[in-house]
């Protein structure tokens, strides 16, 4: 493709394809992504309807590798019809800057042109005559028809000379426009491809991570194999310094793996017998045996590619309207080119017949959609995959461009601002209670829940060797608590609330000891059983190291920060004085984190949830951005708008920068395309000719088309150093 009118009639022609549900193109990487029924098309369909156009559809078989390699073979293509484009018009020029008075230097330059122009330059004609043929127009129609126009023109006059100098007209000839166009414009093709190439590095750096072979265990045997052809439940071989193949466990060996790739933490973690391993990651020492797990596309490093992959395809709403402007211009430019070719004759007639000619075949040239379709998805795809490298996954090029708007940000507390790993810190007994069949009972209950604070409970007492005891009827109530029965007794633990709706009273010493509790910041978890509560639990979890630090860079930016927790109000109240957080809302339900959100962006705000992906789904799915906080295989990209790859914090500030990094160059693109085209059109037509007897040459006009583009890439790669 050569211009966003290619994609567009791409898009069209594969939508309309029996069994398409949807499909987008996008031009800056050259993909298309395609959501079919499979039991109506297959895959070789979509390549048939492409190739009426003059393209070829590439199948991604999911390494990457295919899709380069054309690329690479694009870019050899392209530098050896530039450099032999270039021998021919650079002789050609010389004799039109030297010779021109000479006319039969006329018959050397002709040939010279005429082999540029079949031999280097009739891609143009192929394209642009099957697009014709479609009823289509593109970029290659507007070359072919400027480049064709000045050949068959300076063919006319160098043949027929006599009919315009009976007119008094001396007969001019534009050979070398001709051939430099032809060779600037592959120069501009070859210069864009190549940074094209670079704005896809972190999505191959990503691919790169995967290894090609991978050594199977196979009984008493060890064999290499394609990475392709491993499956689940397989027994795979790693050996120091090797990158794991896929996510699986250890079932033999010892080591320690760097899993920098996956987590951004930088220090090894060491990896026993029954422990798992994330594809990507590299083992520093020893040898181990893994069972694999998943592969390909369903390990976590699959799942991020295809992420990025998606991210990278997807188009931003401002996009819309470049893409709208995009679908119309080649026509309109057609029309102004013949406008002011008949507005040069009728005002000046024959006489100004090369006047005529120079401004049709300026204003062909000139135009540059190619500039308007790459302003936003060269600074999406690069900004993308800046985020990828820094542990930050966006799911789309929209949710790049909702992020740019933040105003407020909230944040969940538990595992979000705080390390996620509360620790009891006092446990306080009903008088009559504490006895050994109490104490089994609260451990048989919690350990039979996910919530990380039963966790933290049952924890600290299977380090004092408690055994758990079966349990019936176990129930969870979301952000209320759990209930189960164990010897015929209902055993409730959670809030307060949740046990008096229960039935279960608290003493007056237990509220006293509860409230001493919430007074130094713990959090307090009830247990009761029957009628009344039996215990209160006191527990704490550190903040995060950058916790504060977040929250004071977003007010660095004019960002306001609210925390939403279920826990209670004092704790809240403690954790945003720590953090600086403006404002908190305590002891809320899932639903009612949703409603408070609701009731926020109600009032015009710009909203972002940063949580963990599936305690606070219901939040992520009220904001207008949702963060969600993974670590390694938590990593919840089906969820979230945004997903961080690691726990730490600051990835909610630096998400939000470069999303503002990424859209101010999509505006810079956009702007700078307009005003080319807005500007460089009308001086092609010769709008300056009556005030400064200025004509716009073809070859400069070439040259400024060529750069416009390779310059919106350019722009676009400068975010490949922004440091956030």
């Amino acid at each position: 493709m050569t211009c966003p009118a290619c994609a567009i009639s791409v898009e069209s022609s594969l939508a309309s394809v029996p069994g398409v549900i949807s499909v987008s193109v996008n031009f800056t990487n050259r993909t298309v992504q395609i959501n079919y029924d499979s039991e109506i098309v297959t895959p070789a369909d979509f390549q048939k309807a492409v190739k009426v156009f003059g393209y070829n559809l590439i199948i991604d078989l999911g390494t990457g590798n295919n899709f380069e390699n054309e690329q690479l073979l694009e870019i050899k293509k392209l530098q050896q019809n530039v450099i032999g484009s270039f021998l021919f018009s650079i002789p050609v020029f010389v004799i039109a800057m030297f010779f021109h008075h000479n006319p039969d230097m006329n018959w050397v330059m002709m040939p010279l042109t005429l082999c540029v122009l079949v031999f280097f330059g009739q891609s143009f004609y192929k394209i642009a005559f099957k697009q014709a043929v479609h009823g289509k127009t593109n970029m290659d129609t507007l070359v072919a028809l400027s480049i064709g126009f000045s050949f068959i023109f300076s063919f006319v006059n160098t043949v027929y000379p006599q009919w315009l100098m009976q007119n008094g007209v001396e007969p001019h000839v534009y050979y070398e426009s001709a051939a430099i166009i032809v060779s600037f414009i592959l120069t501009g093709r070859l210069l864009e491809a190549r940074s094209r190439l670079k704005t896809s590095s972190a999505l191959k750096n990503l691919i790169g991570l995967q290894p090609e072979t991978v050594t199977l265990i196979d009984g008493d045997t060890e064999r290499d194999i394609d990475l392709r052809v491993a499956e689940p439940g397989m027994w795979l071989k790693v050996r120091a310094g090797e990158r794991i193949p896929v996510d699986g466990k250890l079932v033999s060996g010892h080591s320690y793996v760097d899993e920098s790739t996956i987590t951004g933490e930088p220090v090894p973690v060491e990896k026993t017998i029954g422990e798992n391993v994330f594809a990507g990651t590299v083992n520093q020492s020893g040898t181990f045996i893994i069972e694999a797990k998943s592969v390909g596309n369903d390990s976590v490093l699959g799942q991020i590619i295809k992420a990025v992959k998606h991210a990278q395809g997807s188009k931003a709403p401002v996009q819309q309207i470049a893409d709208k402007i995009s679908g119309v211009f080649v026509p309109i430019v057609m029309g102004i080119a013949l406008l002011s070719f008949i507005l040069w004759i009728s005002i000046g007639g024959l006489p100004y017949i090369t006047h005529a000619v120079l401004s049709l075949v300026t204003v062909l040239v000139i135009a540059c959609p190619c500039a308007l379709g790459l302003a936003t998805p060269t600074a999406i795809m690069v900004g993308v995959g800046k985020g990828a490298e820094n542990g930050i996954l966006i799911r789309d090029a929209k949710s790049l461009e909702n992020a740019e708007k933040i105003s407020v940000v909230a944040f969940d507390k538990t595992g979000t601002l705080t390390e996620g790993k509360p620790e009891v810190e006092e446990i306080i007994w009903e008088k009559d209670c504490g006895f050994h069949s109490d104490i089994i009972a609260l451990l048989s209950v919690a350990s039979a829940s996910e919530h990380p604070l039963a966790k933290a409970i049952a924890n600290h007492f299977l380090q004092n060797e408690y055994k758990i005891k079966e349990i019936k009827n176990f129930k969870n109530y979301a952000g209320l608590g759990i209930t189960a029965q164990t010897s015929d007794i209902l055993i409730g633990i959670g809030s307060i609330q949740f046990l008096e709706n229960l039935g279960m009273m608290q003493s007056s010493f237990l509220k006293n000891e509860s409230d001493r509790l919430l007074k130094q910041g713990c959090t307090v978890v009830y247990a009761g059983s029957e009628n009344k509560v039996i215990v209160v639990i006191g527990l704490t979890d550190k903040l995060k190291i950058n916790a504060q630090q977040t929250v004071s860079l977003l007010k660095e930016i004019g960002i306001k920060t609210i925390l939403l927790t279920g826990d209670n109000e004092q704790t809240a109240r403690i954790v945003s004085e720590k953090t600086g957080i403006n404002n908190f809302a305590a002891a809320l339900l899932p639903s009612q984190k949703a409603e408070y959100l609701k009731n926020i962006r109600g009032s015009g705000e710009i909203i972002a949830m940063v949580g963990d992906g599936i305690n606070d789904a219901q939040a992520l799915t009220e904001a207008n951005v949702s963060m969600a906080m993974g670590k390694g295989s938590d990593i919840a990209i089906d969820v979230a708008d945004i997903t961080l790859v690691t726990s730490d914090p600051i990835k909610v500030t630096q998400a939000i920068r470069l999303s503002k990094f990424t859209i101010r160059a999509v505006k810079q693109n956009l702007f700078w395309a307009f005003v080319y085209n807005v500007v460089g059109i009308p001086v092609a037509a010769g709008i300056l000719f009556p005030f400064f007897g200025y004509l716009l040459n073809p070859m400069i006009a070439g040259a400024a088309m060529a750069l416009s583009s390779v310059s919106v890439v350019m722009n676009s790669l400068r975010l490949r150093y922004v440091k956030f």
